[in-house]
């Protein structure tokens, strides 16, 4: 069976010039704190500046040095031109051992910190290992392919914007030092897409409470019905085998540490009345008081949920995830801005579908990574849903100039 939340989401581009934010995963937080027009439509400038040198690492300390070059050999000076010294010999001597000393391979070295290492048009093992640690944060998708393509460079320009790098598309040293900073170097299998399964941990005829604890858990986001039991039977086995191809885990209908590992992040500990098939009680969330009067999004940093309220009746409820603390979601009563059905943000490149702007480039959206990696990942500010139905439904009713209030 197929999730309803884990539909295809068709992009498209945002006709509206504002950044907007998309979701990440921890590693991806950046070292410092940003400034706020990150997370703005001012932002979105940055992301696509225009590239006029031929290295992004051309700096004005390297144009000024080459002022003091032109000078001497531009003034008449006799003694300079005409006064072949025998110590002139060795100095072009020289100058042949530094320049060959970057030429024997593209590895990143400090000596290189201004010259391009890879850019478009660049294939092999270099372009493997900068796409799957790219891939690490969330900015690349897909398989590796070695090639620099455009969608390498568009996830290149993603990572510099958001790290306060030129944002060029091509790997500098500087771009490479933070990237290498924040992941971990892959290995054979990962850099060329081979998944092998891991020892099974739990499979087809196992009995226990391990067993209900993965059947409630793949029930809370939609993966199995029925009644949880406590035997590992076909249906079992078949959910699992769903799960596990959605999220390009081998798929052998087995539970391996990476699938316990990746459902676990996905879900919370199930409740008693869940391993037991108890019904429980729906009880209506505590609404912070400005919810409760005309048309309001309520949005709750403490249940990490969003309420669709009309004259104080909840008319739906979702869950919903936040930015990091370096990154963090606005709190404070806003209203929607505009609305952007098939939104792509201009300074991550990624999809925000039924975005719903409420503060600057912060906005309400379906999240696809969200719904792949639950609450192991977070935003870059906006307020990410992973039930599809529920946000596009919301998306259809709100209207620009409905509340929107955001509280813990």
């Amino acid at each position: 069976m197929t999730p309803k939340h884990a539909r295809t989401v068709l992009a498209g581009v945002g006709l509206l010039a504002v950044a907007g934010c998309a979701g990440v995963s921890p590693d991806a937080v950046p070292a410092a704190p940003e400034s706020p027009s990150a997370h703005s439509g001012s932002a979105s400038a940055p992301a696509q500046r225009p590239t006029t040198s031929a290295s992004p690492g051309a700096s004005a300390s390297q144009s000024s040095s080459a002022t003091p070059s032109l000078s001497p050999s531009a003034t008449p000076t006799p003694t300079a031109s005409a006064t072949p010294t025998p110590s002139a010999t060795p100095t072009p001597s020289v100058t042949p051992s530094a320049s060959a000393t970057p030429s024997p391979s593209t590895t990143p070295s400090p000596s290189a910190s201004g010259k391009v290492l890879l850019k478009a048009g660049a294939e092999g093992e270099q372009v493997r290992e900068l796409q799957h640690r790219l891939q690490q944060l969330a900015w690349f998708e897909g398989k590796i392919t070695g090639n620099y393509g455009e969608a390498t460079a568009a996830s290149v320009r993603g990572f510099q914007a958001k790290r306060g790098l030129a944002t060029t598309g091509e790997v500098d040293q500087k771009t490479w030092d933070q990237l290498v900073e924040r992941t971990k170097k892959p290995t054979h299998d990962q850099m060329h897409n081979i998944l092998r399964a891991g020892p099974a941990l739990l499979k087809q005829g196992a009995k226990g409470d391990k067993v209900k604890d993965l059947q409630a858990r793949l029930k809370q986001i939609g993966w199995f019905s029925g009644k949880v039991t406590d035997y590992y039977g076909t249906s079992t086995a078949a959910a699992v085998k769903e799960f596990q191809d959605k999220r390009g885990i081998p798929a052998t209908g087995e539970v391996d540490a990476r699938t316990l590992e990746r459902l676990q992040s996905m879900t919370r500990k199930p409740t008693s009345d869940e391993l037991n098939n108890v019904q429980p009680k729906v009880d209506t969330p505590k609404l912070d008081p400005r919810c409760m009067t005309g048309r309001a999004i309520c949005i709750s940093k403490a249940t990490r949920s969003l309420s669709w309220v009309v004259d104080g009746k909840v008319l739906s409820t979702m869950d919903v995830r936040f930015g990091s603390e370096l990154t963090p979601t606005r709190e404070g009563a806003f209203q929607v801005n505009f609305k952007s059905r098939d939104h792509v943000s201009t300074l991550y490149h990624t999809e925000m579908p039924f975005a719903l702007f409420f503060s600057g480039g912060q906005a309400v959206h379906y999240s696809a990574d969200f719904a792949a990696r639950g609450y192991n990942g977070a935003s870059h500010g906006c307020v990410n849903v992973r039930n599809y139905d529920a946000v596009a439904n919301l998306f259809n009713q709100a209207r620009a100039g409905d509340k929107v209030i955001v509280y813990r």
